[in-house]
């Protein structure tokens, strides 16, 4: 009798270790996707700096041009 007890509680921390852990590999993936967008959104805002910063310059490039 105090053996099914024993093995009836070890079943029941199992189960809720097991899902425990299974909750933290989620949202450890969870986080781990949310990072990945978030450097891709970073590497496009780069790319778009760079792109308005060689627009600026041509710019400033024809205007020194234009006021001579």
């Amino acid at each position: 009798m105090a053996k099914n007890r024993l093995r009836n509680a070890a079943v029941k921390i199992g189960s809720a270790v097991g899902k425990v852990d299974s909750t933290a590999h989620k949202a450890a993936l969870k986080a781990a996707r949310a990072a990945h967008v978030a450097r891709q959104e970073l590497i496009d805002l780069t790319k778009q700096v760079d792109a308005l910063k060689k627009q600026l310059k041509k710019s400033a490039k024809r205007l020194k041009s234009a006021l001579k």
